[in-house]
């Protein structure tokens, strides 16, 4: 099991984008010196507690601190982006991170970044537009000569060299024929990871209640089985879940819940849930009502807090829940006022990951 991170990024109100950005650039090159194989980094535009519009600038500024870890969107959100652009800027990014580069792509769940962009979620346009979308930037990526896309969302070309010597197509992707694509999963019997298996795309699963978890296998299995592709290998499943690692498990559930991790989910993630009727991820059992999922109830059911020995034992239950996954990410937070803990608590969980399930 190799160990990674998934950063929203979340900050605090409090923090200004500027040191928002550099917390978190440095957060990346502290995961490359620990040993952490990769880390992903989110995109929203209308979520004051996750500011990150563009999570290629944090990744290309990250690719020239780091020297092993590898980098990706998580995910690029492909309604928002024109197919022809982003290929390009895909295909540059790649070269600059040395084939380090890894591509998140989604639909977006985030209904204010949806509206502001004026797709109707409703109608499910923001999938149309996704499966489009990748359609075209691939094919940018693995064709050759001239071509023409006419797509009901956009229309692209590929025009004739207009030299008298043809120069080719320069701007490919250093990885053949492209980087590695994952998408994330999080309600059970997610969707979306039957899309990974459909196409061979990396799954990510957000784990909350891993109880579901062998659910999203199970999916990515029956997408690869539905278009006749190899069986999925579990070495290539990523699974999300928020982490504290102390010397004793009252410390670890005093840092977490008393600290910025529990403030996000007190003040930031379980009312949004609650706008959206979505509270039912964070529960162990359908029968808890709302009223009893607090940040108290998510630290005990959802994340996992505690010593080496604790925490080693609950990724051990996961791993036996799940069937086996082959890549842990930690979920991250803002840590600048507490930096000395929380790395403390990255580096535990990157011995265990060593020593226990290596």
């Amino acid at each position: 099991m190799q160990l990674g991170a998934f950063l929203m990024p979340a900050h605090p109100a409090s923090r200004s984008l500027r040191d928002g950005h550099f917390h978190d650039l440095d957060t990346l090159e502290y995961f490359d010196r620990i040993g952490f194989a990769e880390a992903w980094i989110g995109e929203h535009y209308m979520m004051p507690a996750e500011p990150c519009p563009s999570p290629d600038l944090l990744i290309a500024q990250a690719f020239l601190r780091t020297r092993q870890i590898r980098l990706a969107p998580g995910a690029f959100m492909l309604p928002f982006h024109h197919p022809a652009e982003l290929a390009h800027r895909i295909c540059m990014l790649d070269h600059i991170s040395d084939g380090r580069l890894m591509i998140g792509i989604g639909a977006s769940g985030t209904v204010l970044d949806l509206e502001m962009f004026d797709i109707d979620h409703r109608a499910g346009v923001h999938r149309e537009m996704t499966a489009e979308s990748i359609e075209i930037m691939t094919r940018f990526w693995e064709s050759e000569g001239p071509f023409e896309y006419r797509g009901r969302f956009w229309t692209v070309r590929r025009p004739a060299d207009q030299l008298e010597k043809a120069t080719g197509y320069h701007l490919k992707p250093l990885q053949k024929p492209y980087p590695p694509i994952g998408v994330t999963g999080l309600s059970a019997s997610s969707p979306t990871l039957r899309l990974a298996g459909e196409n061979g795309w990396l799954p990510i699963s957000f784990c909350f209640t891993p109880q579901y978890l062998h659910t999203h296998w199970a999916m990515v299995e029956d997408g690869a089985a539905r278009r006749g592709r190899p069986a999925p290998s579990r070495a290539d499943w990523r699974v999300s879940r928020p982490f504290f690692v102390a010397e004793t498990d009252e410390e670890a559930w005093r840092r977490s819940v008393g600290g910025e991790m529990g403030r996000y989910f007190r003040e930031d993630y379980l009312p949004m849930l609650k706008g959206n009727n979505a509270l039912g991820l964070m529960k162990h059992h359908p029968d808890v009502p709302d009223s009893d999922v607090t940040v108290e109830y998510v630290a005990k059911h959802c994340w996992i807090t505690g010593s080496p020995e604790t925490v080693a034992d609950r990724i051990a239950e996961m791993q036996e829940l799940s069937g086996g996954f082959g890549t842990l990410h930690v979920m991250c937070f803002d840590h600048l006022d507490e930096l000395e803990p929380t790395r403390e608590s990255h580096a535990r969980l990157a011995g265990i990951a060593a020593s226990t399930f290596a």
